[in-house]
């Protein structure tokens, strides 16, 4: 089935295999599918053109973002079909399942307030890693009204054209883009639907310690833009990390100094938070566990992400790409 009112943006760099289901996945499902190629050398720009989609290739004389990709992608998408009413934005390490286009479809055609619906999406090989398992427990999300969506979306394109896309951030360009909308009267939908199958490929330490923190980058930049009141965008979340990731290790430090090494017997503040963290969060004990004893962990480099903004702002550069993977 064809939706003639529906085209798809996919981006990606040096997805292999990964962006070749992708692709699969919806090259003939929609009037229009545009792929946008952040620098691949492994042959993604070939092998997409060889499926008969339209491909995108960004100068590398700037950064590459997803927001600066997502932004060509449909720039794109208004020339080939001017009239476009709905975008399918997809990684292209993502799969969309097989009736996502046509559940989404059909609800922003009978919501016509709603700006954005996105659904479950769900990680590939939970069982590889206990990053990979993080991810996918992170995505699941109640279905509803949002106030913020991710990458994997279906965008009403008008209501994209009418905030003017989305911002050149290097990490938490959608919740940033989504404050836009709901300022203009746009609401976000969440489905209880499967939308997409993501690949993280996370194996390793390090590049869990990397997607927090460029998460923590995030935070501290969408603090900077939409903090002021009434929205206070990301100010909670900027708090908890310099909180937890660097004001208590320094106080504590301090009280060691001064005091000698029993006040190091506050550092038990820390497992005192995973345990407060497991009785909190819903799921099975092993789940609880894991993401309780990450979410304390994860403070570190939340709070080194966002020094890492402090630091771009101050010398007055743009942040660059932290990439994980």
């Amino acid at each position: 089935m064809t939706l003639p009112q529906v085209s798809i943006v996919a981006i990606g760099r040096n997805e292999g295999e990964r962006l070749r289901r992708c692709l699969d996945s919806v090259r003939d499902r929609v009037a229009c599918a545009v792929y946008v190629d952040s620098g691949s050398t492994d042959g993604s720009v070939e092998m997409a053109r060889g499926k008969g989609v339209d491909v995108v290739t960004l100068d590398l004389r700037q950064p590459f973002t997803a927001a600066r990709a997502r932004n060509a992608g449909f720039q794109r998408v208004r020339e080939l079909m001017p009239d476009v009413r709905y975008v399918q934005f997809v990684d292209g390490d993502c799969e969309v399942v097989a009736d996502w286009l046509e559940r989404a479809h059909q609800f922003l055609n009978d919501n016509p307030k709603v700006a954005a619906v996105c659904g479950r999406r769900r990680e590939r090989h939970p069982e590889r890693s206990i990053y990979n398992r993080l991810c996918d427990m992170e995505w699941d999300i109640p279905p509803g009204p949002v106030r913020s969506c991710g990458g994997d979306v279906m965008m009403r394109a008008d209501a994209l054209q009418q905030v003017g896309g989305y911002r050149h951030l290097i990490a938490g360009e959608e919740p940033e883009l989504c404050v836009r909308l709901r300022a203009q009267g746009w609401q976000i939908h969440a489905l209880k639907a499967e939308m997409t199958l993501h690949d993280a490929g996370m194996t390793r330490l390090r590049q869990w310690w990397l997607r927090i923190k460029r998460s923590g980058y995030a935070s501290a930049e969408g603090a900077y833009l939409h903090g002021a009141p009434p929205e206070r965008h990301r100010i909670r979340e900027s708090r908890r990390a310099w909180v937890w990731g660097l004001g208590l290790p320094l106080g504590i430090a301090v009280l060691v100094a001064g005091f000698g090494f029993w006040a190091a017997l506050l550092l038990l503040i820390y497992p005192l938070q995973v345990l407060r963290q497991f009785f909190r969060l819903p799921g099975d004990a092993r789940d609880r566990g894991l993401r309780a004893a990450f979410q304390v962990l994860g403070r570190f480099p939340e709070v080194m992400g966002q020094l890492q903004f402090m630091r771009d702002r101050l010398l007055g550069r743009g942040g660059r790409l932290i990439e994980y993977k």
